[in-house]
């Protein structure tokens, strides 16, 4: 399956709204671990691959080429995968995103403490 991109029907949008392109992508499974995974720089396939939990080799290589697809990752000589400027964009981006959800979880924590899990 193809990267989403703007301008291209994507779920939840036949026109490809950009917007809708982007929540596409992110939705993908492990597609916003492997853009978390890289905010400190370039790493390697395995590295990569023991960081998402030990994902398989398969998904991560389809993952990846998507991002590649996307320009949100690039392959590095040294053949380690790295955020391009967009991605850290993005990533930048989902900041106030991960503050309303922390806020979120401690407003549901203190209606029922035992239904909220704690951290990321």
């Amino acid at each position: 399956m193809a990267a989403p991109r703007p301008g291209r029907a994507v779920r939840g949008s036949s026109t490809g709204r950009p917007l809708m392109a982007a929540l596409d992508l992110f939705g993908r499974r492990w597609n916003l671990r492997i853009i978390w995974e890289l905010r400190h720089g370039p790493v390697g396939f395995r590295a990569l691959q023991e960081r998402c939990d030990n994902m398989s080799s398969s998904v991560l290589r389809q993952r990846l080429t998507e991002l590649l697809d996307a320009t949100l990752v690039e392959q590095q000589p040294d053949t380690t995968y790295a955020l391009t400027e967009l991605g850290h964009g993005a990533r930048r981006a989902l900041g106030p995103l991960v503050r309303w959800s922390a806020e979120w979880a401690a407003t549901l924590s203190a209606a029922d403490p035992e239904d909220v899990p704690q951290g990321f």
